[in-house]
């Protein structure tokens, strides 16, 4: 598959700097056991470069037969190394590298091509390669490694020299001024559009500056150079960090900012620009902390944001173009209808680019991020920001919504366990709708945080990882396909920051993909069998994604079509054969997984499940503390709908019988129990309740829990 670090319109924007090699130099080196069916095409490009440091992107194409597994050799010329790679693994002998595939990108089909990208340093000269070897083939642009026909086999190859860059002369001010190389202005994007372009991926630095009080609050460690370094190494262009300021300012009328949090901020802004990143810096919950009291407050609300705006303006004044300022997170006033929330909000974001814009410096041009009311996608919100976007005239101006997915899906309610029509026509409309609003007319669009509001490591169970994956997958490529740059919302779920580790690296390979490329998907993740009796074949619909099924694997062999599996169109079946040798001794979870392969992106995991129904036992308690004994036996539970005997709704929301994830209910599986909250028994009537607890195999339990007062007793049906 192809997953290069960065999108491909961030290759064309870097123009100016980046020097792109097509490998048809073979031609002067004699092909190195060159089969008929064998054949390559590289093209090396890098898209910045700093004094001692660079980035590079490699894209190799396979024009002889599909390859399952490769190795792409070089020297470099000039005596440069990597330092960090992703999307292959590297490993360097003086000035020789050899680059080898990971295992989701190993599988190269006929004409496709296959991206990696590293870190890399350099002195004196940083001469780009000029030749490369594909599985001991020389990469000539044809098949068998011969010369091009319109190269000269006697014809002495133009050495291709990347330009030293003029040297950024502009100390970064702060508590601990960097020693890093920083990329040069020279080689930065020069509108607004190709500026938010190039900021794609971005990844948010979430709950930890906009944590309150102090950056450790809610839970994540101090900021280090290490984990920026680590972002940036997997591929992010852009960071995203949001500031809340209140506990970090004196009284009005000054509002003056506490040095020592300023200058922390200041350290963490330029470490990231340090790294190469695009930094998007903002006032974060301010906006629901003083500035939501601008309708009844106005004076105060404005002299405090003035007083803000106006210091970190002028502190940041200097800095690289690379960093981008952001008026205000999630806008939202008190009181007040969206109608009046719209136009305050066209006052403040007003109010801001005149500010920002008359201190001068970089700040005359620096792009500058305007949200909307709740940084909402409805197209009312989206129209009023247009129209202050228009009346501001302004050429470096960006607009910005967050998404976080259809709700009842986002947050497990309703019945939204799954990737639906009804997510996926949500995702749809609100990216059209700011494509057509903003994007279409010349205004670029920052998605400044999505992700789904109930992803956590923390409360596991609530969004089922298959679902999420096929979400992942199509945020990526509707945004992709709309030129929107997004910029992940990760307040410790996606990265350990202490580890420096994904917590599901599954979940960071389908993100990565969705960067560049589709994937492949199907109806489930899962096959449930049960723990006893003939195992019969299980069929799930395949989702290809605009791509190709290639067969299923497992443990790295590939399984028989016809006997392990067939497919019918898009219909999968395992057969109950394959199925009773994967299933082993049929013990409760998982037994093991296979891979459906596509022909590009990541492999679509397929868990085998022994299962059996679930078992729950009576129980009594409180409307405080009460616990219902569940046995689970390797299935994994969906949701729970509560009624009462009438038929209606029990507990809340009152609107649907299907109860929120974890609010209302969640399993404990420490105690091996399904707790019902307080949150939950607060809406809950004296009387009956049929409670029916849906699980991913399929299988429903229903269970009666009556309330007298405070007590409640449960037993199974």
């Amino acid at each position: 598959m192809t997953t290069p670090a960065r999108h491909g319109r961030i290759r064309r924007l870097w123009a100016p700097v980046v020097v792109a090699l097509v490998a048809l130099v073979g031609a002067l080196v004699p092909a190195v056991g060159a089969q008929g069916a064998a054949g390559c095409r590289v093209v090396y490009t890098v898209p910045s470069q700093w004094p001692g440091g660079f980035t590079a992107d490699v894209t190799v194409t396979n024009l002889g037969d599909s390859l399952d597994g490769w190795r792409l050799a070089w020297t470099f010329p000039s005596g440069q190394r990597v330092t960090q790679a992703w999307n292959a693994t590297t490993r360097a002998s003086g000035g020789q590298v050899v680059a080898t595939n990971a295992a989701y990108n190993a599988r190269v089909p006929s004409g496709r091509s296959v991206s990696f990208g590293f870190l890399g340093s350099w002195t004196g000269n940083n001469a780009a390669p000029t030749t490369f070897t594909l599985n001991g083939v020389t990469c000539t642009g044809q098949v068998g490694g011969s010369p091009s026909a319109t190269a000269s086999p006697t014809a002495s190859p133009t050495p291709v020299v990347i330009p030293s860059p003029t040297p950024d002369v502009t100390t970064p001010p702060g508590p601990t001024p960097s020693t890093s190389p920083r990329p040069t202005p020279s080689s930065e994007p020069a509108d607004a559009m190709a500026t938010v372009a190039a900021m794609q991926p971005g990844w948010n630095l979430g709950n930890t500056l906009d944590a309150i009080p102090d950056e450790t609050a809610w839970g994540n460690p101090l900021t280090t150079r290490e984990l920026l370094h680590h972002v940036r190494s997997e591929g992010y262009n852009s960071i995203r960090i949001p500031v809340t300021w209140t506990d970090h300012v004196g009284p009005a009328p000054d509002h003056t900012i506490d040095p020592v949090w300023l200058a922390r901020v200041e350290q963490v802004v330029d470490w990231s620009l340090d790294e190469g990143f695009y930094v998007m810096l903002n006032l974060h919950h301010d906006s629901w902390q003083w500035a939501d009291d601008y309708p009844t407050d106005r004076e105060a609300v404005l002299t405090r944001y003035r007083a803000l705006w106006d210091q970190i303006a002028v502190t940041f004044r200097d800095r690289s173009s690379r960093l981008v300022l952001e008026s205000l997170n999630e806008p939202q006033f008190a009181g007040a209808p969206d109608e009046q929330g719209d136009v305050l909000v066209q006052e403040l974001n007003t109010d801001f680019v005149e500010r920002v814009r008359a201190t001068g410096g970089g700040n005359a041009t620096r792009l500058l991020v305007l949200p909307t009311l709740h940084t909402s996608s409805e197209q009312p919100r989206l129209d009023a920001l247009a129209e202050t976007i228009e009346q501001l005239d302004d050429p470096n101006l960006a607009a910005t919504v967050h998404f976080y997915g259809w709700w009842p899906f986002s947050v497990n309610i309703a019945g939204g366990t799954r990737y639906s029509t009804e997510v996926e026509q949500d995702l749809i409309g609100s990216f059209d709708r700011v494509t057509d609003t903003f994007v279409e007319r010349g205004v670029p669009v920052v998605v400044g945080e999505w992700a789904l509001l109930a992803w956590d490591h923390t409360r596991p169970g609530i969004i089922q990882r298959g679902e999420f994956l096929k979400y992942l997958e199509a945020v990526g490529y509707h945004a992709r396909t709309r030129g929107l740059t997004t910029m992940v919302w990760d307040a410790g779920q996606f990265l350990d920051r202490n580890a420096l580790t994904w917590r599901d690296e599954g979940v960071h390979d389908m993100m990565r993909a969705s960067w560049t490329e589709r994937s492949g998907t199907a109806s489930s993740d899962r096959v449930y069998l049960p723990s006893s009796g003939s195992i019969t074949a299980r069929s799930l619909t395949l989702n290809p994604n605009g791509t190709t099924f290639r067969g299923l694997w497992h443990d790295g062999t590939e399984l028989v079509r016809g006997t392990d599996y067939t497919v019918d169109g898009d219909q999968l079946t395992l057969t109950g054969s394959a199925l009773t040798r994967l299933a082993g001794e049929r013990g409760y979870g998982v037994a093991t997984t296979v891979e459906a392969r596509f022909s590009q992106g990541v492999p679509w995991e397929i868990d085998v499940i022994t299962a059996d129904v679930p078992v729950l036992g009576a129980a009594t308690g409180t409307t405080t503390s009460f616990a219902i004994p569940a046995q689970l036996r390797g299935d994994q539970l969906a949701t729970m709908e509560a009624r009462y005997d009438d038929g209606s709704n029990a507990g809340p929301p009152s609107w649907t019988s299907y109860k929120e994830f974890w609010s209302s209910f969640r399993p404990d599986p420490a105690t091996g129990t399904i707790l019902l909250t307080p949150e939950f028994f607060a809406e809950v009537a004296d009387g009956r309740v049929t409670l029916t607890f849906h699980f991913w195999s399929g299988e429903q339990v229903t269970y009666t829990i009556t309330r007298t007062g405070t007590s409640v007793v449960g037993v199974p049906e």
